[in-house]
């Protein structure tokens, strides 16, 4: 019960976010006339916001209760969106959008504990799965529906975006406080690993523990790289790409995400029982090899004029089939490797990892792409990929001596998951 009610919470959640997100450039650049800095500036401060938060909600989720945590997170973010509609100015609009990120990136790590939490061992694949596609068709419905009521042309034609945004954090503010009281306090295991990661670790010592041990920094490099090799160049990359080098028109556009959200839904719970017994650094070699596919398949479709639109649709497609075995994958996969009483900020490091490399992925790619490099553009994404497959192999090696399959770790007691003193 709890993991279903953690589940509709994210995916509203995501509805709050797909409803702003989408429609802010253009607000802000076009509509209010604050120019193209101060639009890029407030995706910029949102990822900035997402930064600084990731990790210290981990080590609050840590510290503290994390329905807590991730109520309180909510609650900011909703706060902070639901004012924007006040908001007059570009250093307002701004501020507000650094705590909207605050707000959103805080409340995640705090989710991902309750998740690893609330679910057996043997369902976590099964839950995280169903908490991506529910948060997928959460952003895609609150896109859809903000786009029947956003108006571009009027000063405040985002405001219905902004309400709805705020109206969805509240609501999954809500469901997550009833979640927290439903059901038995008792809290489901950690997964260890034995060795060196299994030993309980201090404050702070979240990025020494990921650089310093061999599974966990090539964890992170393969977070890093498949985060950049495909979700920061979801929204801005790969559209200027189609737009620029495959003539595609917005419709196509709009087609492809369309694809990647149906992709996702018809096969996550399929993919997930189909790899349930396989390794998680086998399955995220294989994510890697579907980005290389896919990077491929854009870099051909430049030679097929009249396919290229199609072959744009496709790879959106494909993108995802990835995404199918990526999400339910890697937040387990870290949690196992989590030093005792250090899970959340473990999570939290990494997401803030994901975050600040793949922030300059947008700028990368409009300066190659702005500079007429399309060629380059794909090899970059195609060699990041590669490094993603060989990151994931070496965490299969590094793990090998251990004799231990992250997935099947024994059971510990409730005192793993209390933080060290």
């Amino acid at each position: 019960m709890r993991t279903r009610l953690l589940i509709l919470a994210s995916a509203i959640g995501s509805l709050g976010w797909g409803a702003v997100l989408p429609y802010q450039y253009a607000y802000a650049a076009d509509t209010r006339s604050w120019g193209a800095m101060v639009a890029a500036a407030a995706s910029s401060l949102f990822s900035i916001g997402a930064l600084v938060a990731s990790p210290a909600a981990g080590r609050l989720a840590d510290r503290f209760n994390p329905v807590a945590v991730a109520v309180i997170a909510q609650l900011v973010g909703a706060a902070s969106v639901g004012t924007l509609v006040l908001v007059g100015s570009p250093g307002l609009f701004l501020a507000g959008m650094l705590v909207f990120g605050v707000g959103v990136a805080a409340s995640a790590p705090a989710k991902q504990v309750l998740a690893l939490r609330w679910a057996a061992s043997g369902d976590r694949r099964k839950v995280f799965a169903w908490k991506f596609t529910g948060e997928s068709l959460g952003m895609a419905a609150g896109a859809f529906l903000a786009g029947f009521v956003v108006d571009l042309k009027q000063v405040h034609g985002l405001d219905s975006g902004f309400l709805i945004a705020a109206a969805g954090f509240t609501l999954s503010s809500a469901i997550l406080a009833v979640a927290g009281r439903v059901g038995s306090d008792t809290v489901v295991e950690q997964p260890v690993v034995h060795g060196s990661l299994g030993t309980p670790g201090r404050r702070g010592a979240a990025l020494r523990t990921i650089f310093a041990e061999p599974a966990m920094r090539w964890t992170a490099v393969v977070a890093i790289a498949l985060a950049l090799g495909f979700y920061a160049q979801f929204e801005s990359g790969l559209p200027a790409f189609a737009l620029t080098s495959l003539h595609a028109t917005p419709a196509a556009i709009g087609m492809a995400a369309a694809v990647n959200c149906l992709v996702i839904v018809l096969l996550q719970v399929v993919v997930v029982r189909v790899t349930a017994k396989r390794s998680a650094p086998s399955l995220l070699m294989v994510v890697g090899g579907i980005w290389i596919v896919s990077w491929l398949i854009l870099a051909g479709a430049q030679f097929v004029p009249g396919l290229a639109p199609a072959m744009f649709v496709m790879t959106y497609g494909v993108f995802a089939t990835g995404e199918t075995i990526y999400s339910p994958v890697l937040n387990p996969l870290i949690a196992s490797l989590a030093p005792a009483g250090m899970l959340g900020v473990t999570l939290g490091t990494v997401t803030a990892l994901q975050t600040a490399f793949s922030a300059a992925g947008p700028l990368v790619g409009g300066l190659l792409l702005g500079a007429g490099l399309p060629g380059l553009y794909l090899a970059l994404h195609l060699a990041i990929s590669v490094v993603a497959v060989f990151a994931a192999w070496r965490i299969r090696r590094a793990l090998q001596p251990a004799a231990v399959q992250v997935e099947t770790a024994p059971e510990p007691t409730a005192e793993d998951l209390v933080p060290a003193a």
